[in-house]
């Protein structure tokens, strides 16, 4: 099989890390990249690899590319700490890169929202690119919502990467008001404005989008949860980037 790298990202992943380690007992190298954990991410990294290195944070993109340059191995496999390979996928990235066909591949992930595993809303199935030569590809600058930026012919795996992505609640409101705030920062600087009204429209499409059209509906109450937080998140985002052109660009608009 050829050389594999794993590398991950970290801050304070203490309840998420070790699972996640585990998974990848399989591969060459894992490399670690942290934004100052005070948790005991670190020392939990250490048990497992020695490829552990300490960076402020630059945005999901920058992390994973400074992370991405750490890597030695033929191909990478990108994960969160957050996330599991099952036996099922192990197997067949074993198997894959006996004798690849293509220089990426996306991986289809199974996520779990508050203790239930969802299969529609626009969450299954969830491809990701996250497995590729490491030569071939890298990741884009976005703050947040980065993605791998490859140009060749992307292959497909069949089995599940897992997602635990929400434990409960507060978690999911801590990741709305983050992700929200990063997304309105990066929205700003690419020179985008907001008012109340988009803010609005935007946030209503999100639940509809999630819960009827995608057939969020059929993941019961969960799914009416998700569609909740989805429009939140984005109404959110919106609202801060209104937030942001007052404070900053001495906007005065209420469109």
């Amino acid at each position: 099989m050829k050389t594999v790298s794993v590398i991950i990202i970290t801050k304070n992943e203490e309840a998420n890390i070790r699972a996640c380690l585990e998974s990848l007992t399989w591969v060459d190298e894992i490399v670690v990249v942290d934004s100052g954990s005070s948790d005991r991410t670190v020392n939990i990294c250490r048990e497992f690899t020695d490829r552990v290195y300490g960076h402020d944070w630059l945005g999901f993109g920058p992390q994973k590319n400074l992370a991405l340059e750490y890597a030695t191995g033929a191909w990478v496999l990108s994960i969160d700490a957050d996330e599991r390979v099952s036996n099922e996928l192990r197997d067949e990235i074993v198997a894959l890169l006996s004798e690849p066909r293509q220089d990426a591949y996306e991986i289809p992930r199974l996520s779990s929202y508050c203790g239930r595993f969802i299969r529609h809303g626009g969450w299954r199935p969830d491809y990701v690119l996250r497995l590729f030569r490491r030569d071939q590809a890298r990741f884009s600058e976005d703050m947040v919502h980065e993605r791998v930026l490859f140009a060749g012919q992307v292959g497909r795996l069949q089995n599940d990467l897992i997602h635990y992505s929400f434990r409960d609640l507060g978690q999911v409101l801590a990741v709305v008001n983050r992700y929200s705030t990063l997304g309105a920062e990066q929205k700003y600087n690419d020179g985008q404005g907001s008012g109340l009204t988009r803010a609005v429209l935007h946030g209503l499409g999100a639940f509809i989008t999630t819960y009827f059209l995608k057939a969020g509906f059929l993941d019961g109450r969960h799914g009416f949860m998700l569609a909740i937080s989805n429009a939140e998140g984005t109404y959110y985002k919106y609202l801060k980037l209104m937030e942001l052109g007052w404070r900053l660009g001495g906007d005065d608009s209420h469109g």
